[in-house]
C-alpha cells in the first residue's frame, strides 16, 4: 500500500487495487469529502475550486467510482477501509469527514469504528438511516436508463438549473449500473439510529429544504440526538444541494470549522 501518482493523478493502493482522490493542498487537517450513490468525487468540485479555508480538501472516489479501480467486492466496512487507508497514507492527523448521502453514511461508520482519529463531521443530505424506494432499487438494477431519466426531479430542486442537472446525469451514467445498484443497497441497509446519540465531535448538517431522498426530518434527527451540532436547512435545494447551493454550503462548512474546529 503506497501513493503513486499515474499521469499527475494521485491513487492509493488499497487491497492491490487503485483508489484516486483529488487534494487541494493546505496544512492545518483535512476535510474529507465522501460522495454518495452513483457519484464520484466530481460533486465536490465547488468545493475543492472554492471552499476558502486553511485545511487540506480532499475528496475520495470509493472503489469502483470514478478514476479509482474496479472492485469484485463492495460494501460499506470496504468504503470505510479505503477512506481509513487514505487517512494513514496521508498521515493525516486532525480529520473532518464531509459525506453526502451514502458518503454521509460512510462517514458516520468510520467515526463509529475510529471516534479517536476524527475531530468533526459534516453530514449532507444524509440521514442515520437511509431506506431505498424500491423502484430506484428496480431500476439501477433492470432499467438504468429510467433511473437516469427520473434523477433531475429526484435529486433536484425543480428549479435548479438545467445545465447542473444535465452535467450530473452525464456524470453519474458513466458509474456501472451494478455499482449504482450496490451503493443503494448498501444505504438500504444501513442504519445507525440506536448509535447517533454517541457522536460526541461537533457536526455540521447540511440539507436542501426540498430534499425528496433525504428529507429535512433526518437531518432535524441528527440535530436532536447530536449535542455539539449545528443544523443548515438551505432554502431553494433539493438532495444535490452542495451543487445547487454551493456558495451557500462553502459559507456554512467555513463558519463551522473556523468556530468549532479551528478555535478548539
Amino acid at each position: 500500500m503506497y501513493l503513486v501518482l499515474v499521469n499527475k493523478i494521485p491513487y492509493f493502493k488499497y487491497s492491490k487495487k487503485k483508489v484516486h482522490y483529488e487534494r487541494n493542498d493546505s496544512n492545518d487537517g483535512a476535510i474529507i469529502f465522501i460522495h454518495g450513490s452513483g457519484e464520484y468525487s466530481f460533486v465536490w468540485e465547488p468545493q475543492l475550486k472554492n471552499l476558502d479555508i486553511d485545511m487540506d480538501l480532499i475528496a475520495i472516489d470509493l472503489p469502483s467510482h470514478g478514476k479509482s479501480d474496479k472492485f469484485e467486492k463492495l460494501n460499506l466496512n470496504i468504503y470505510v477501509e479505503a477512506v481509513q487507508k487514505l487517512i494513514d497514507e496521508l498521515e493525516i492527523k486532525r480529520v473532518v469527514l464531509c459525506g453526502h448521502s451514502l458518503g454521509g453514511a460512510v462517514a458516520q461508520q468510520f467515526y463509529f469504528d475510529h471516534p479517536e482519529r476524527v475531530v468533526g463531521l459534516i453530514l449532507c443530505s444524509t440521514g442515520a438511516k437511509l431506506r431505498v424506494l424500491p423502484v430506484i432499487l428496480e431500476n439501477t438494477l433492470h432499467n438504468f436508463d429510467t433511473f437516469l431519466n427520473n434523477i433531475p426531479v429526484g435529486a433536484f430542486y425543480r428549479k435548479t438549473k438545467e445545465e447542473i442537472k444535465g452535467a450530473y446525469v452525464e456524470e453519474v451514467s458513466k458509474i456501472e449500473p451494478q455499482v449504482v445498484h450496490k451503493d443503494f443497497k448498501i444505504c438500504d441497509n444501513f442504519d445507525v439510529m440506536d448509535k447517533v446519540d454517541s457522536i460526541d465531535v461537533p457536526c455540521l448538517i447540511l440539507v436542501g429544504n426540498a430534499d425528496k431522498l433525504t428529507p429535512v426530518k433526518y437531518s432535524k434527527f441528527f440535530k436532536d440526538k447530536i449535542e455539539n451540532s449545528i443544523l443548515k436547512v438551505i432554502e431553494n435545494a433539493g438532495h444535490s444541494v452542495m451543487l445547487e447551493k454551493p456558495k451557500h454550503v462553502n459559507k456554512a462548512i467555513k463558519n463551522f470549522i473556523q468556530k468549532k474546529i479551528q478555535n478548539t
